[in-house]
């Protein structure tokens, strides 16, 4: 049974740059009989601690540390007295992306289906990072893509969106032309390109497709490709032991893929190509975002298209290491690619499974998102 304290003592430890400006002063919303603490005004994407002590005078312990949420509220069981101490972010979660929390999980054919043979569950740690709540649009694409020309990028596949419309994902992109896009990002915002030449990351990556060596300075803080465990970790929003980012079914209220019901059991369908957004024919592409988000805020993370990750195809997991892994040597030459996509069965947009790709196929089936370290 709880101790009821007719009064608490409140304390609140500011570290300086917590709150973005003096206006948004934190606030204790409620501290309810039970026991459950709600602070509010907080910095989204930091983190606070929650303390507590038996008495006024008492020394004080921690008793959580938790992730301020996108509403910019903690929530907390407290015991007895209680104060809140927010410690800043290393950065803020830029605009149009969201934070996915450093964390082991496990990654891989957790569900155990049949036809998955080259996911076998492996438990992976991943440091937070942010990443593109969205697919790359074309709009988006096109912005930075007149800047890349006109700074020197060579780019190969002008990129393509259906309809020309700009909230369309891009499609028609290969692997190269996603790391020179993401390095003409990065210098657009200002940012330290990650995509080099050469092993001492003194020559930026602007020109060269097929058979071009590609360093990557993950200490960098531009905008990259993910690696295929972040991608995963992203994917699943925080749930495991599921084969899609909400659950183990699917329908195509959910994710764009192509509908076959009397093959997999898990797909509900309806049959055929998606409906929801494919006016204007092929390629049945839908607008980014016309699907519920995961866990963590973000879209289209199955179907819609295919999304290139950083690493090269290989087996098992974990390579070099089970702590933030970059992937295989280049082996057969294919890189790794997420998602599925508008023309591919429920099977493709599992969360475990591995598509796999020369990175000089540019098809309308192909796009991506970007990531970024804090």
């Amino acid at each position: 049974m709880k101790t009821k304290i007719p009064s608490l003592f409140i304390g609140l430890a500011l570290v300086a740059g917590v709150y973005r400006a003096a206006a948004q002063l934190p606030v204790i919303t409620s501290f309810s009989q039970n026991g459950v603490l709600v602070c509010s005004n907080l910095n989204p994407g930091s983190t606070c601690t929650v303390q507590w002590a038996s008495s006024l005078t008492g020394s004080w312990s921690n008793l959580y540390t938790l992730t301020v949420a996108s509403n910019k509220s903690v929530m907390a069981s407290v015991p007895m007295f209680y104060r809140v101490l927010g410690v800043a972010a290393t950065n803020p979660t830029p605009a149009g992306m969201a934070l996915i929390p450093a964390g082991t999980f496990t990654m891989g054919n957790t569900i155990g289906d049949s036809d998955i043979a080259d996911a076998t569950p492996t438990n992976i740690y991943v440091s937070a990072f942010f990443m593109d709540v969205n697919l790359v649009s074309y709009g988006q694409w096109t912005n930075v893509y007149a800047y890349a020309t006109s700074q020197g990028y060579n780019i190969v596949n002008a990129g393509s969106g259906k309809n020309s419309a700009t909230n369309q994902p891009v499609q028609t992109v290969d692997w190269y032309d996603c790391v020179k896009w993401s390095n003409a990002r990065s210098v657009q915002a200002g940012l330290t390109p990650v995509y080099y030449t050469d092993a001492g990351f003194t020559q930026v990556f602007r020109n060269g497709d097929n058979g071009t060596t590609v360093y990557q300075n993950l200490a960098a803080n531009g905008y990259r490709l993910p690696t295929e465990a972040e991608w995963e970790k992203a994917a699943r929003g925080g749930l495991s032991g599921q084969r899609f980012p909400w659950g183990n079914s699917i329908s195509e209220s959910q994710a764009n893929y192509y509908g076959a019901t009397a093959s997999y059991s898990y797909d509900l369908g309806p049959n055929g190509y998606n409906a929801i957004g494919s006016f204007g024919g092929y390629p049945y592409t839908s607008p980014v975002g016309s699907f519920a988000p995961n866990g963590y805020g973000l879209y289209d993370m199955a179907g819609n298209v295919l999304e290139w990750c950083w690493d090269w195809y290989g087996t098992p997991y974990g390579q070099p290491t089970n702590t933030n892994p970059t992937g295989a040597g280049s082996g057969l030459g294919h890189r790794v690619l997420r998602g599925g996509d508008w023309g591919d069965h429920a099977s493709n947009s599992r969360c475990a499974y591995r598509y796999s790709l020369n990175p000089v196929n540019a098809l309308n089936g192909i796009g991506f998102r970007c990531v970024r370290g804090l």
